[in-house]
């Protein structure tokens, strides 16, 4: 009995679930974790960059952390492919909004756009969900710095601060006990920190597997800032997450 609603994706079980939906959740949470801080300043986008092979050449550009336009900025937890489609998709309305009405398109319409498209993914008879999440980060003149996550049913959700992904739960266990109202930058990077090191399988983190993006307004324009391994190190060094083996790479 159960299989048959396992095989399509636009049938729901007695008790009222799609589990291709769910499947691709848990496809997600089975992929690198990744977490968004909002504070006074700016956004801080987090994320753990996955180890396939050491003989795999490095990508120049982010792995997980993409501009969609000039003030939105998203990070992806799941499976690459499917997020490659969705953030072209993402870009091509930016553009398409920019291009009609000379004006930045609102993060939110933005949002709404997407998990529209997403969703009629889940309606579709011989279609699947895309197995991938993500959280947007972006500002607007209406109403400044905003973080949003959104899922395969084609849900979304404003937050000041969330996780996604591997071990997502205890990351939002430590945001929603020691998240505050008026971060200043510096203290959301160290919660950002704390919060992904709790995500990951080692206590002594390497800065070649974080990625860590800030997002902040200068003057009229809105600049991203990409932290170096460097700056990474310092970073887990700060929050007591070093160790001689950190040090000497």
């Amino acid at each position: 009995m159960s299989r048959r609603y396992d095989q399509k994706t636009n049938t729901f079980t007695p008790d009222g679930r799609l589990k291709q939906v769910e499947y691709a959740i848990e496809a997600i949470n089975q992929t690198g974790s990744a977490l968004g801080v909002l504070t006074n300043d700016g956004m801080i986008l987090a994320t753990e960059k996955q180890e396939v092979s050491h003989l795999l050449e490095h990508s120049k550009n982010s792995e997980k952390i993409y501009p969609i336009d000039r003030h939105i900025f998203s990070v992806v937890s799941g499976h690459t492919a499917d997020a490659n489609i969705l953030i072209n998709y993402a870009r091509e309305a930016a553009a398409n909004h920019r291009y009609q009405f000379q004006d930045n398109i609102g993060l939110e319409q933005l949002i709404i756009n997407i998990c529209d498209y997403k969703q009629n993914k889940t309606q579709v008879g011989g279609q699947r969900p895309f197995g991938t999440a993500f959280l947007f980060a972006g500002y607007d003149k209406e109403n400044g710095f905003q973080l949003f996550s959104t899922d395969p049913s084609g849900n979304y959700a404003g937050w000041k601060a969330t996780a996604i992904g591997k071990n997502n739960l205890a990351a939002n266990s430590y945001l929603k006990q020691d998240y505050k109202d008026n971060l200043t930058l510096e203290q959301g990077l160290d919660i950002a920190i704390k919060a992904l090191v709790k995500t990951m399988d080692t206590s002594s983190p390497q800065p070649s597997k974080i990625e860590i993006v800030v997002i902040s307004k200068q003057g009229k324009e809105v600049k991203s800032k990409t932290y170096n391994e460097k700056e990474v190190l310092s970073l887990l060094q700060k929050n007591g997450f070093s160790n001689e083996q950190m040090q000497q790479e």
